[in-house]
């Protein structure tokens, strides 16, 4: 493969999982199909148990998206009008929406420059009387220093909810992110590493009540048809994403340690250029994105040659929370996360090995290394 091949590599490839799965993922759409089943049906109870037994939890509840995953999980714990919850000002805005959608106001502390996750060292300082709890996002698929936060948390009795959104599979110390606070909230959207082919997020947690409570918030605020005990929201799993996510769910750990060793690689490949900062290798790294830091005001220039090369990439985030329309103007300027708006792109991950993804890397690498050498 060559630079005048122009070939085009998008930032994620969803065809070789497919034509890897499709015969197992169209027998399961089948098998719904002749059920019937299509809300909260067979699969959805099935999925359920098998996430709970692959996380470690006591409770796996199927929700409509990531996002009211998290809405749910505030809405349980009791948070709303006039609390204050914790999180990062980088990352996408579902998280400080969350937070928002309940009435409780988004706090925001400033990221660690190395992982780009929110700093633990800086949480006290802003905790206040109205605080109630802390949101982390687990950032690319980076566990964020969970024993740091729980830590704060029982000393100041805040609850946890893990945003786990792109960490999926990721693990802390050993321990699957999402299992560690009172929640962990994660998206089954098709990008993520356990994709859906539509929407779809789960809730994980080890506590009976407050699973007993969600689950009566994603029916309509009903344990029983027809007995609505509060408002609440229509916003089940649906049975037939739930059927291909069992699918794909036994493969999660083949996928993983494959975006690990892709991103070895680009570490190697990209090692010594000047101006380019790769992540941290750490361990139990889910690398739901391969995130770069293209310094000296270059991201632009190359994003664009990059493009110019059919080698697709993405910034996340070119805006943090606090700097979007919504809040501006509410918050003092976070230094690091401010930086890395400018600087992070994401380059092209590959979850399965194929001799094609070996040849895409191998060029991505190549090319940015020339633009940089010439």
């Amino acid at each position: 493969m060559t630079a005048t091949a122009t070939p085009h590599i998008p930032i994620l490839d969803l065809k070789p999982e497919i034509d890897e799965l499709r015969p197992e993922i169209m027998a399961a759409i089948g098998r719904v199909l002749d059920r019937t089943d299509f809300i909260m049906g067979e699969d959805v109870q099935l999925f359920e148990q098998e996430v709970a037994a692959y996380l470690g939890v006591k409770h796996a509840i199927g929700v409509n998206s990531g996002t009211d995953a998290l809405v749910i999980a505030l809405r349980a714990l009791g948070i709303g009008p006039g609390d204050e919850v914790i999180t990062t000002p980088f990352t996408f805005f579902a998280t400080a929406e969350s937070i928002s959608m309940v009435g409780a106001k988004p706090v925001f502390v400033d990221i660690d420059p190395a992982t780009l996750n929110l700093n633990p060292e800086l949480i006290e300082a802003a905790i206040t009387p109205n605080t109630r709890a802390i949101m982390p996002v687990h950032l690319y698929g980076n566990p964020v220093d969970m024993t740091r936060i729980m830590e704060i948390a029982h000393k100041h009795g805040l609850k946890v909810v893990e945003d786990c959104a792109q960490s999926f599979g990721a693990r802390w110390r050993g321990t699957q992110t999402g299992t560690i606070g009172e929640f962990g909230a994660y998206s089954f959207f098709p990008s993520k590493n356990l994709g859906a082919y539509g929407d779809g997020g789960l809730l994980a947690t080890n506590d009976d009540a407050l699973a007993d409570t969600a689950r009566m918030l994603r029916v309509h605020g009903s344990r029983k048809k027809y007995h609505n005990e509060t408002v609440g929201y229509n916003s089940r799993l649906d049975t037939i994403q739930a059927a291909i996510l069992r699918v794909k769910l036994p493969h999660l750990e083949k996928w993983n340690a494959h975006r690990y060793e892709v991103a070895r690689q680009y570490n190697e490949g990209l090692k010594g250029i000047e101006g380019i900062v790769t992540p941290e290798l750490t361990d139990g790294h889910a690398f739901h994105q391969y995130t770069i830091r293209v310094q000296h005001g270059r991201r632009a220039e190359v994003q664009r040659k990059l493009a110019e090369h059919g080698i697709g990439t993405m910034i996340y985030y070119p805006i943090p929370q606090d700097e979007l329309p919504i809040y501006n103007g509410q918050y003092p300027a976070y230094e690091h996360s401010s930086l890395a708006a400018k600087e992070v792109l994401s380059l092209p991950i590959f979850p399965v090995e194929t001799d094609n993804s070996a040849k895409q890397l191998h060029y991505v690498i190549s090319t940015i290394k020339k633009f940089y050498v010439n």
